[in-house]
């Protein structure tokens, strides 16, 4: 009987260590849907949860098929070590990403080495109203010197710096081509966010501030229309918000709350 649950056992711990092994990297399209809100998605995972690759897109509805968000795929690979606690992970995407990730950390807590990702503004339709309406394009680097993650219960607070760069912006609502560039900078400390937005050139002037906190945003700036552009201009800002007058300028208010 001793050796018989023995041998039961060794069965099973070898079993498992097989089903972990070869774990195929389509498991992991529902954990990032559930992590996200139902937001984003794996497409087309091929390999493991220890070696494989995948295109990033917005989660589908119904029977709609996965939209990529992000150029190339991302390929991973994923030391054995996580089953002990420690994670040791690099995430490469040339297309997408200037270069490697380093993820490394415990179950609780990781360290994500710095790096500057590529966002195609075109593809932000994907993610529904109202950028679907407004339809933006234009080039869009996400960037950071280093983040710090730590998992406090069901939440990830976040520590660091990043800065979103917007570069020939443009808009099918507006004639207008590129309509700016634009840099928000975002500072994380737990579970909140400061926000700054301000215009580097353009016709379009965007400024502001606001912040995240929980995941709510509130946000107050203003969009005006560079000296002798307001006609041209006029019909996308009305679409923004609502306008308002400051001695004899006028601008719309940005207003998030």
């Amino acid at each position: 009987m001793q050796r018989l649950v023995i041998w039961l056992g060794a069965a099973t711990v070898t079993v498992t260590i097989i089903v972990l092994m070869f774990c195929p990297a389509a498991w992991m399209a529902p954990l990032i849907e559930q992590q996200t809100g139902g937001r984003f998605t794996l497409g087309d995972a091929q390999g493991t949860i220890w070696r494989g690759s995948a295109f990033v897109g917005a989660a589908p509805s119904g029977f709609d098929p996965v939209t990529p968000l992000l150029p190339g795929r991302f390929a991973w690979r994923l030391s054995p070590t996580v089953l002990l606690g420690l994670v040791d992970a690099t995430l490469e995407n040339p297309d997408a990403l200037a270069q490697p990730v380093q993820i490394t950390g415990s179950w609780s807590d990781w360290q994500i080495s710095p790096s500057t990702l590529r966002l195609p503004a075109e593809r932000l339709a994907a993610l529904g109203a109202p950028l679907n309406t407004i339809a933006p394009s234009g080039e869009m680097r996400l960037s950071w010197s280093g983040l710090q993650l730590a998992r406090q219960g069901r939440q990830v607070d976040l520590t660091g710096s990043m800065r979103l760069d917007l570069d020939n912006v443009a808009s099918r609502l507006s004639a207008i081509r590129p309509l700016g560039a634009y840099r928000l900078q975002m500072d994380w400390q737990g579970q909140t966010a400061r926000l700054e937005l301000k215009t580097k050139e353009g016709p379009l002037m965007l400024t502001g501030t606001g912040g995240l906190d929980g995941g709510r945003l509130h946000f107050s700036g203003r969009a005006e229309a560079a000296p002798e552009q307001e006609e041209r201009l006029a019909n996308l800002l009305n679409l923004l918000g609502q306008r308002r007058r400051e001695g004899t300028s006028n601008y719309i208010a940005l207003e998030f709350k």
